[in-house]
């Protein structure tokens, strides 16, 4: 959020949705190749060299930040501690509780799909196309076009619409998931990178749909309140998955998985009901 906030500071004054999809999608890269090189790494190197090899990532950024041209932001009014003026702002806090709902399926599902896809090799005795690593890196990836096309959609058809098309679609994608775990992986592996690409079809929008909704003199309060309400759902939703997996019979027993990607379904549903909260009037007119 600190480099959200960097971008949006430096932006003129307009549509910054498609800026703010590209640098939302490219977090998704990130990890994608990370699960990627730390897994081909490890495999020739060891593990601790892999943490090594990612580590230096972070280290080439911190270049980039020092060569970027400075830039200070007017002061914000009040306490930088004080929320109150975000959670009046009902337009903001409707993408953030949106975005709460999207991050607990993402992360479910990225958490577990690993496992998903290893349950259904070990029930095709490994006869399938591609392992659960080179899954979970490619159902990653596809976040970035997914994104980007879902905000060109929320552009065109209108942001609270494409968000409720994107996530129904998604949690249809879910539940027939977790009712064809038994399928054949060459009948499976299409449906999950369809659900790869309906997971994250809805999180450009809703980092925009925030980004513009927020008071300028608040956009800092707003993207911490953004953060932390997304990532704490992002904890609870991959901790849900494996309870729901257990209680339905383990990852070896397709009720279980039924289960995971049931709750996936069920918690992803609830970014409609607040998305419905969001008010398209003027940013002037947003929380008076």
């Amino acid at each position: 959020m600190p480099g959200l906030k960097a971008l949006t500071d430096r932006l003129p004054p307009g549509d910054m949705s498609r800026s703010v999809t590209l640098y939302t999608s490219s977090f998704s890269v990130g990890v994608g190749l990370s699960f990627l090189i730390s897994q081909l790494v490890a495999d020739f190197y060891g593990w601790r060299i892999a943490f090594f090899v990612t580590g230096v990532a972070p280290l080439g950024m911190v270049i980039v930040c020092l060569l970027l041209a400075p830039f200070k932001p007017k002061p914000s009014p009040g306490h930088p501690l004080d929320f109150r003026p975000v959670f009046r702002n009902r337009a903001a806090l409707a993408y953030i509780f949106g975005y709460g709902a999207h991050c607990f399926e993402l992360y479910g599902m990225r958490t577990w799909i690993v496992a998903f896809w290893t349950f259904v090799a070990a029930r095709n005795e490994g006869g399938v196309l591609l392992g659960p690593v080179a899954v979970s890196v490619l159902v990653t990836l596809l976040s970035l076009p997914a994104s980007v096309l879902g905000n060109e959609a929320a552009i065109r058809f209108g942001r609270r619409r494409a968000i409720t098309v994107i996530m129904f679609a998604s949690a249809t994608g879910a539940i027939v998931i977790g009712f064809t775990a038994t399928l054949s992986p060459f009948l499976l592996l299409p449906l999950v990178l369809l659900y790869g690409l309906t997971v994250p079809g809805d999180s450009g929008s809703l980092t925009a749909g925030m980004s513009q909704s927020a008071i300028p003199a608040n956009r800092g309060a707003t993207m911490a309140l953004h953060s932390t309400v997304g990532f704490g759902s992002s904890a609870l939703g991959a901790w849900g998955t494996g309870v729901a997996l257990d209680a339905a019979g383990g990852p070896a027993n397709c009720t279980g998985w039924l289960a995971a990607f049931s709750l996936l379904a069920a918690g992803v549903l609830l970014g409609p009901i607040a998305v419905r909260w969001a008010d398209e009037r003027p940013k002037s007119n947003v929380g008076l």
